[in-house]
């Protein structure tokens, strides 16, 4: 099926499934190889090399965001672009988008390595744990380039319809890093340094893969240096969804520290209840976001092509889809809660805890799919300040407030509540941008 005809003549249904589906089965095999790479590491039974690999998790989110400076930002344009035919424009965005990313995961990387000591020390690691997080950290540094790369071949392929080779590209990766795994930390004893050369030798594999299909498949993108120049004004377009798709990855950064920050006045049972409810709870998170922005490349094509009639269309279908993963999905799981929890901890207090935390997140499941429907709109169709807007509301600004408020007014339930308020208020509020955004639907 060609691009063009997945975008503007096939049903609504079949062409979200076939950018979708694909995204949402890659990001299962990537929950699939954290729990793996979880796994081997707790296996050495070195809680110093345990904690100086947690200890870089801030590093990873760093990279995520700066990849989805150039993925998210140049696929929402290049979207637009293939909707109106501007294909030359759209692959020399393409072009930009991937050179950006390599330029800035190189300068990324260097940091890194010239203030390993002091950023470390900011992250916390001293003693034995250093020494861990230091191997671990250095290999991630010189990998940054392929971490940071790896997210935007990902996005731009799917806007020609090149779904099924992004999720083979991102399982190949997680697949040899699994592998890997084993292999560097036991066998040959690298501990640390052996899990983050297997972490970034799976990421070299996914975006070899992804540069391979750009080349050979892709008929519109490019990862020519000559196709690098671009205006100033799609320069801009890219980083005003670029800047707030990164700030939205920080934000949950920083709303997972005020949280945890707010429980531990309550007990470690209570932190460590939640940190098994967020585990649980990301399964959903993972499908529901990976379906709204598996979705992207339809929405800003329609809105590129000004198929109004067929962009309401979408619209609605996605929001029927949100709305029936938090029925289909989350209902059960609002069932089951307690007994989810306890298959990770058997303690009957932190299991009655982390059941009601859970049932509380959950809860909000139908306007949590709706503001990332309305959000995903927004970056998709190019409308930056809302788009800015959004990503500081609902695990931002907004978040920060009313947990204050709530936990000033109602103590621990109020804590475990802010988000499910907050998922509200957003979701409220995304309407009403929605409403003001004349997008002529």
């Amino acid at each position: 099926m060609k691009g063009n005809d997945l975008f503007e003549n096939e049903s609504i249904p079949k062409a979200f499934f076939t950018l979708t589906v694909p995204l949402v089965l890659a990001r299962i095999v990537g929950l699939i190889y954290n729990m793996a790479d979880t796994y081997f590491i707790a296996k050495t039974q070195d809680a110093a090399l345990v904690a100086g690999v947690s200890i870089c998790a801030p590093v990873f989110i760093l990279m995520v965001a700066l990849g989805d400076l150039f993925g998210l930002g140049s696929s929402s344009v290049i979207s637009r672009l293939f909707g109106e035919h501007r294909d030359d424009e759209g692959r020399n965005v393409s072009s930009f988008g991937f050179w950006g990313s390599v330029a800035t995961g190189v300068l990324t990387g260097a940091l890194m390595l010239i203030f390993r000591a002091p950023i470390l020390r900011l992250l916390g690691a001293q003693g034995d744990v250093f020494r861990h997080a230091s191997q671990y950290y250095t290999y991630i540094a010189l990998g940054a380039p392929a971490m940071v790369v790896s997210l935007v071949p990902t996005n731009q392929l799917r806007t020609e319809g090149l779904a099924n080779q992004c999720m083979a590209a991102t399982i190949a990766g997680s697949v040899l890093n699994i592998i890997l795994d084993p292999i560097f930390i036991f066998t040959l004893h690298m501990g640390a340094a052996g899990a983050a050369i297997a972490t970034v030798l799976g990421n070299v594999l996914s975006v070899a893969i992804m540069v391979y299909v750009t080349v050979k498949k892709a008929r519109k993108l490019s990862v020519s240096v000559k196709h690098i120049h671009i205006g100033r004004e799609h320069i801009q377009a890219v980083f005003a969804i670029g800047v707030p798709a990164s700030v939205n990855n920080l934000m949950q950064s920083f709303s997972g520290v005020l949280l945890n920050r707010s429980l531990a006045g309550y007990g470690t049972d209570c932190v460590a209840a939640m940190g098994i409810t967020s585990k649980i709870y990301m399964v959903l998170v993972m499908i529901m976001v990976s379906f709204a922005f598996g979705a992207m490349p339809l929405i800003g094509y329609c809105y590129g092509a000004k198929n109004r009639e067929r962009l309401k269309k979408t619209l609605r279908f996605d929001i029927g889809v949100q709305v029936c993963l938090a029925v289909l999905v989350a209902g059960p799981m609002f069932l089951a809660a307690p007994w989810l929890v306890s298959l990770f901890l058997h303690d009957p207090g932190i299991v009655q805890m982390g059941g009601l935390m859970l049932r509380m997140l959950l809860a909000s499941s139908v306007f949590a799919g709706l503001f990332l429907v309305f959000i995903t709109l927004f970056q998709a169709t190019g409308k930056a300040l809302p788009t800015l807007i959004l990503t500081l509301s609902r695990q931002g600004i907004l978040f920060a407030a009313l947990l204050f408020i709530l936990r000033a007014l109602f103590g621990f339930h109020g804590v475990i509540c802010a988000q499910a308020v907050s998922d509200v208020l957003s979701a409220l509020l995304a309407f009403i941008l929605y409403r003001h955004a004349h997008l002529d639907l």
